[in-house]
This record gives structure tokens, sequence and C-alpha cells, in this order.
């Protein structure tokens, strides 16, 4: 089941997420940065000051009808094509829908706004906050966001760091891996420090996945996301990234990606199917959906409250 209403979208499957009703309260693209690598364009509305964009009754209509009509999802996230905390009814939101729903709500941000008290309030009563910190200097932060001059670096790690103390569920960080921007050993240790102080309950790299604002961005490999996770061991850091190369699959083996297609042929089936027929760690599995899924040889989708791979006709 696809909704597709104005502000919901989904449910559909997430990496990060599981299954995930979206919510996105933001016109496209109305941001406070226009970040190199984003999957939704270039920004054309470049702002930071809060604003109502979406009328919060219609949002939770949609938002109860879509819950209704699904078997199962595992977060309603609030995402999109704009960046959320720029809603000045983002809390008003959450609220209404924890009042009719115990389905946790995730938040998708850049983080930018933490500094500000109302923004960390309107955030309370979500169940996950996912934020983004790219680069802890300000020219490195300057480059890859190309942020909106009210913004400044350091005031926006304070913020994170603030949001921290105050926030009793999980934070999870994601730092997007730009090779050759953020990646020199000063870039990683400013880096490094600046999440040692936030303190985030995980640390997930990534890097690019779809096509980017801007052409010239390149994803990083695999190995290189790899050598940053080792050296930041004293972080809880995990690869969110997706494989795209056999190469990049640690001891590979062509029997297993054959025995995986071989079964999906025959039908669809879950991660944890697949995890039963092979033998094979749940993880080690991924990294052959990843690049199977590139390939456009398999996909995944939402059945009956579960996420299901496929091959494609």
């Amino acid at each position: 089941m696809i909704n597709k209403n104005r502000y919901v979208f989904g449910p559909v499957p997430s990496r990060r997420l599981g299954i995930s009703l979206g919510v996105d309260l933001i016109p496209y693209k109305t941001c406070n940065l226009n970040c190199l690598y984003c999957e939704c364009g270039p920004t054309t509305r470049h702002i930071n000051t809060r604003d109502r964009f979406a009328d919060p009754r219609e949002v939770s209509i949609q938002v109860r009808e879509a819950v209704q009509a699904a078997s199962h999802i595992d977060h309603i996230t609030f995402s999109g094509s704009g960046e959320p905390t720029l809603s000045i009814d983002l809390g008003t939101i959450i609220r209404e829908i924890r009042g009719f729903t115990g389905v946790p709500i995730a938040v998708l941000t850049n983080g930018t706004l933490l500094d500000r008290p109302d923004v960390r309030n309107d955030l309370m009563d979500a169940d996950l906050v996912l934020p983004s910190l790219d680069a802890a200097t300000p020219e490195t932060f300057a480059r890859i966001n190309q942020y909106h001059p009210d913004l400044c670096i350091e005031v926006i790690i304070d913020g994170l760091v603030q949001f921290r103390s105050e926030f009793p569920n999980p934070i999870w960080l994601e730092v997007f891996i730009l090779e050759g921007i953020n990646t020199s050993d000063p870039e990683l240790d400013a880096l490094h420090e600046a999440i040692r102080r936030i303190h985030p309950d995980r640390v997930q790299l990534n890097s690019l996945d779809r096509p980017p604002a801007f052409p010239a961005v390149v994803a990083a490999p695999f190995a290189l996301l790899e050598r940053i996770r080792a050296r930041w061991e004293d972080l809880p850091v995990e690869i969110i990234k997706r494989m795209e190369h056999r190469g990049d699959v640690p001891r590979y083996s062509q029997n297993l990606e054959n025995s995986l297609v071989n079964a999906l042929q025959r039908r669809p089936m879950t991660l944890k199917d697949l995890q039963a027929i092979s033998g094979i760690a749940p993880e080690e599995i991924r990294h052959y959906l990843d690049i199977l899924e590139k390939e456009n040889r398999i996909k995944p989708m939402v059945m009956n409250g579960e996420i299901f791979f496929q091959c494609r006709d």
C-alpha cells in the first residue's frame, strides 16, 4: 500500500528504520543547507526561519488514515524534501500523532537548529532523532553543506551537545563521507572530537547511494568507510552505505549470490528467510542484496507487514 496524500508517503522499506511511513511537512526543496550530496537536488528556497508550511490538522488526518490502512509500520518518519525542523508546527504534529498511535516516531534532521530551545522542545516527544554532521570545521562545513549565512558550525555542534543532554531517547548521528573533502586526518580528528562531545547512541557512516544534487560528487569506497570505523574505534560506529561492487564484499562468493538469486526467483523472501536457507548472517546477506538491487535485479517491497525482496521481471 503506497499512500499518495500530500503530506504522507509510504509505507516504504527503509534500510535504517524498517517499514517507514514518511511525513513530509516542507515544500520541495526548502532547507537551510544546500548539501552537495542531497538526493532531493539543489536547494531552491534557502531559508533559516521557522514557518507554517502544512495544515497540522490535515497532516494528522492523513497520518491516522495511513496508519489504520497499513498492516504494520515500524516507524512514522518525519523526512522528505526539506528540513523538518523548519516547520513551526513540528512539535504539535508529533504530539497529535502520539495521541492516536503507539507507532514509534522518528525525525530525520540536519541538526542545524538544535541550539534553539523551541526546536529541542518540539522533538522531545519523538522516539528517535537522526541528525547529521558532515564536518566540524567552518571551511569544510561551507564546502559540503553550503549553509545559510545565519548558521555557524560551532553553534550547531553545541546545539547537538545540548540536545543530547535533554533528549531521553536514542540519537543516531549520520556522518556523510565525501572522499577528499572531509577525510583528511585533521578533518576526521575534528569530527571525532565533536562526536565524542555529542555522545550519540550510534554513529552511522554513509556515502553516495543515489544521484546527488551536484554531479561532481562521487561515492566514497567502502574500504575508506571501514578505515574510518577502525580509526574511530572508541565510538559506536556502523556503516549504512550500500555495497556497490563485488570487490567490496569480504570473502565474496559467486555461489552464494547465485543461491540467493535462485531462491528469490522462486518467491519473494525476507532477510530472515534468506538467512534460514543460507545459514549466512543477515549483514553479510545485505551486501549481496545491495549489489543486486543496485543492478536492478531485485527490489524490496512491503508485504503483510514485512520487507520482502523479489526478482524483477
